[in-house]
């Protein structure tokens, strides 16, 4: 019971903390920045912006965009949307502007208080990260956008969005101000940023968790996204995430979802902000259950980081420097962690089975265990490396690099069961994440080591030897521990047998190009690496017999593992003959299921797992 009171004093300190270090509008006497927003022609996909900064009478003020997002670790360039960028002084006369950099701009203010500067965006790239406009509505994104002062200095930045005609409603997590409707204010640049806007005619579903409000907000649902179950099953997922941590660490809540799928462009994904998340899925998303469920899992992943990430976060991830590369190796915790309660979470919930769960497990794990960068990449280094690679991949990219994300809730799994058994069932990796949270709460982001040591202190355990063989090394994951104590096994695959023989097997991934089989990918490891094949080269023929672009599965029905033939490709237009030795096809040695052997401790073990508030 002292424990439970202490716990509890604890959680609610850090409550308070958590609202205490939110900066109040009302107390700043920074002049603000104001942005007025406008889409004279939005089928055009532009962005009128006018921004009025403030100068403090100094004889020059630096501008400056952001090159990347938070939350997307990749140099994105963003100012090369921007077009027409010209300033006026207070009298409308025309200020001297110099680019000075790639993504900063000097004005000349001729002494005057203010000064106002606008430019337009294109806005046609339809992901979480960038901005769309278009003739029915417009997707905002704070970096892609606001050209905010270059002084790194903390002041308000105001908001004024002048829709459309025939948008009626915008929805955002900024706060609102008073003069009407779409008028924003963001405490600072930061804030700024974390605060995507929709703009036109969505569908808003509200339902209340906490007393705290929460919106779906649907932009496309055409009769066809069905935009009341699911709000009714976020409700239940928000729920969930809430009995998990303990509280709400947010006032309100919004659930943006733009339903439009382009072709050529990610046809989905989702984006974490402090109050919000960015959603983009197709129309269809609600009609099959697959399709669905991945939507309900991307949409926990984003509510999960609203504590991991957006205020438990690793050191370097803020304040920001928005110029340039910003490096940590804590990505696989904030977020390989965050995928492995993704998917668990929405189970925990209710809205998946265990054997949906358990697949969804067993794909993060298959996914690790197929890719030959497992033993290339430290976890570790592959967040420090994100953006030059993560956001990067090319034909070698499975060869040499292993995802964060996968390896990272791979490990968070290890972990859970690991810390499971050396408590009995009295502590999890629940209880991790929860006392990370009110040890960091105050501001100051966790390293690596400061990660593993609030670890240690809640399992009781020694990790040092784990943490350098999964975290920052390359060896082999041994899963023999975590299956055990949850009562699980790997399913036994499938033998070859007279009706399904073992098919010959080259292990590279190819594409019909106008007809054409040209081979895209090769793993290290497989028969078609040792045989020299290359990315771009076109197969022309196996054996001495031509081969179609869409012939090539069932050509290799004709063959056994073993046989030996030779291939003609054209390389650079060059005929080539290639021998190689067919293999087996691995066979899905992945698979989890529950082992029916188990005796009675791992299934209590795998029951407060999977449903702990049962």
């Amino acid at each position: 019971m002292q424990d439970m009171v202490a716990r509890l004093c604890g959680v609610l300190a850090a409550v308070f903390l958590m609202h205490s270090a939110v900066p109040a509008v009302a107390q700043t006497t920074v002049e603000p920045i104001r942005y007025t927003l406008r889409f004279p022609e939005p089928h055009t996909h532009y962005i009128d912006v006018t921004g009025v900064y403030p100068t403090e009478r100094q004889p020059a003020v630096e501008l400056m965009m952001a090159v990347w997002t938070p939350g997307s670790y990749m140099v994105r360039e963003y100012s090369r949307h921007v077009e027409a960028l010209a300033a006026t002084g207070p009298d409308g006369r025309p200020l001297a502007v110099e680019k000075t950099d790639k993504n900063r701009w000097r004005v000349s203010t001729g002494g005057a208080s203010t000064v106002t500067v606008r430019y337009r965006v294109y806005a046609r790239e339809m992901s979480v990260r960038t901005n769309w406009v278009e003739a029915d509505f417009a997707m905002l994104n704070g970096a892609p956008t606001f050209i905010t002062l270059g002084d790194g200095r903390p002041r308000p930045h105001e908001v004024v969005i002048e829709p459309a005609p025939g948008w009626r409603m915008s929805m955002t997590g900024l706060q609102e101000m008073a003069g009407g409707p779409h008028r924003y204010r963001a405490a600072d640049y930061d804030t700024l940023v974390d605060s995507p806007i929709l703009v036109g005619n969505p569908a808003v579903h509200e339902f209340t968790v906490d007393d705290t409000r929460h919106y779906l907000v649907n932009i496309g649902e055409a009769g066809v996204f069905d935009g009341a179950r699911a709000a009714k099953d976020l409700e239940t997922l928000v729920r969930e995430h809430r009995r998990m941590w303990g509280w709400l660490p947010y006032d309100r809540y919004l659930f943006l979802n733009v339903l439009a799928s382009v072709p050529g462009q990610i046809p989905g994904g989702g984006l974490e902000h402090r109050n919000s998340m960015l959603l983009i899925a197709g129309r269809w998303t609600t009609r099959t259950r697959q399709s669905y469920l991945a939507w309900l899992e991307v949409a926990s992943h984003e509510l999960f980081h609203a504590w991991n990430i957006k205020r438990l976060r690793p050191v370097e991830l803020g304040p920001f420097n928005y110029d340039d590369e910003v490096f940590t190796r804590s990505l696989w915790i904030a977020e390989g962690v965050t995928d492995y309660y993704a998917e668990l979470l929405v189970h925990r919930a209710g809205l998946s089975s265990q054997t949906e769960y358990l697949d969804a497990l067993a794909n993060k794990i298959e996914e690790l265990q197929t890719t030959p960068g497992r033993l290339v990449q430290p976890v570790d280094l592959a967040s420090f490396d994100a953006w030059i690679k993560y956001y990067r991949p090319d034909e070698n990219t499975p060869n040499a690099s292993i995802s964060y994300y996968t390896k990272g809730s791979v490990i968070a799994f290890l972990l859970d069961a690991r810390i499971r058994k050396a408590s009995g069932g009295k502590k999890s990796l629940d209880d991790v994440m929860r006392a990370a949270y009110e040890q960091f709460l105050r501001g100051r982001g966790y390293t690596p080591d400061e990660f593993r040591a609030v670890t240690e202190q809640v399992s009781g355990l020694s990790l040092r030897t784990f943490w350098g063989e999964a975290v920052e090394g390359t060896a082999e994951v041994d899963y023999t521990e975590a299956l055990d104590t949850l009562g699980l096994r790997f399913r036994a695959p499938a033998a070859a047998s007279s009706d399904r023989p073992a098919r010959a097997w080259l292990g590279m991934s190819t594409r019909n190009d106008a007809g054409r089989l040209v081979v895209t990918e090769v793993r290290r490891g497989t028969p078609a690496y040792a045989a020299g094949l290359n990315v771009d080269d076109e197969i022309i023929a196996v054996g001495d017999f031509r081969v179609r672009a869409d012939q090539l599965a069932q050509r290799l029905d004709q063959y056994k593992p073993g046989d030996r033939v030779t291939l003609l490709v054209a390389r650079r237009d060059e005929l080539l003959r290639l021998p190689v030795e067919f293999g087996e096809e691995p066979p899905r040695r992945w698979r989890l299921e529950v082992n029916p052997s188990a005796t009675d401790a791992p299934p209590q073990q795998r029951a407060r797992w999977l449903q702990p508030g049962a």
